[in-house]
Formats: C-alpha cells, sequence, structure tokens
C-alpha cells in the first residue's frame, strides 16, 4: 500500500482506497506477493549488515571500547554496503507490490506479476543489469544515517548498562 501510495501520478487519494481497490481488483493475496522476496532480502541485509559492522569496528575499534564515532561510521558503512548489496531484491520488491501498470505493459505482461522470479526476469527485460540497481543511491542514502544512529544507540545503552553493573558489583 505505502509503495502505490508513493508512485508517480499514484491512482489512490487515500490508504483506504488504496487497500479497498487492491482488494477488490486484485484480490486478498495481492498484500503478499512480495512477502517471500522481503524475506529473501532481510535475511542477506541482515547478514551483511552485521558482518560488515564487526569487520569494521574490528578495524576502527579493535578494543571495542565505547566509541561514538567508531560505532556511527561502522554502522554508516554496513547500512551502506547492505543496502547497496540488496539493491536488486528491493528493485523485484518495488515491481512486485506496485504491479506499474506502463513497466508491465512494455515487456508484454498482462495481468499481474507473481513471484520473486518473474520479478527477476521482468527487472532485466526493463532494465538490463543496471535496472537492478535503480535507487541504489537513495537507497544507501537513506540506510546510512538510520543504520549509524541504530548502531550508536545500540552500543551507548549497552555500555551505559554494562558499566552500570560494574558500579553496581565494586559497591558490593
Amino acid at each position: 500500500v505505502k509503495q502505490r501510495m508513493q508512485m508517480f501520478n499514484s491512482p489512490y487519494k487515500s490508504v483506504l482506497a488504496c487497500v479497498r481497490t487492491v482488494q477488490k481488483t486484485e484480490g486478498f493475496g495481492a498484500f503478499y506477493r512480495s512477502y517471500t522476496t522481503q524475506l529473501t532480502m532481510n535475511v542477506p541485509f541482515q547478514a551483511i549488515h552485521f558482518i560488515t559492522y564487526e569487520f569494521m569496528q574490528e578495524h576502527i575499534n579493535p578494543h571495542r571500547e565505547y566509541n561514538p564515532r567508531s560505532h556511527i561510521l561502522s554502522g554508516a558503512v554496513a547500512g551502506a554496503v547492505a543496502a547497496a548489496a540488496t539493491t536488486p531484491l528491493d528493485v523485484c520488491k518495488t515491481l512486485l507490490n506496485t504491479q506499474e501498470n506502463m513497466a508491465l505493459s512494455s515487456v508484454n505482461i498482462s495481468g499481474h506479476l507473481s513471484g520473486m522470479v518473474n520479478a527477476f526476469k521482468t527487472v532485466y527485460q526493463l532494465g538490463g543489469i543496471s535496472g537492478y540497481f535503480r535507487g541504489v543511491q537513495a537507497r544507501v542514502i537513506y540506510q546510512m544515517p538510520s543504520t549509524a544512529i541504530a548502531w550508536s544507540v545500540y552500543e551507548f545503552f549497552k555500555y551505559f548498562l554494562t558499566k552500570h553493573k560494574l558500579e553496581k558489583r565494586t559497591s558490593l
């Protein structure tokens, strides 16, 4: 629903109108059309994200001290790498979610696109290899501050809670 509302010239005037129209014209299954793609995207995204964060911390903060700058930098890099690497899956998910008529009709697809394999084939037909990376810059720019903030907040609370526990133990 969110992605259909964000489409250029979206015909939907409200969330409720979009939900009603999709339900009526495409059925309940339309709301889950890209579910497997979403899961397939989130697993590698999180794996790449955590591995990259740990790799960065190992190099710029090897003693694993509380260091906000290193957490922010590592988090931003981790988000950027994970976002860039999983952009092809995000492009396919977006095509499945939006069922963008002009794109589908340009490759002679009538009806609705379903399944990740069909989405991958269609994206390739529409834009070749570079089609898989449409919007990569915007996705990276979106993820970098998000993951930088998330990691710095996580590390702050980890430090705060650990320090607080140590202070309690030493005062006993």
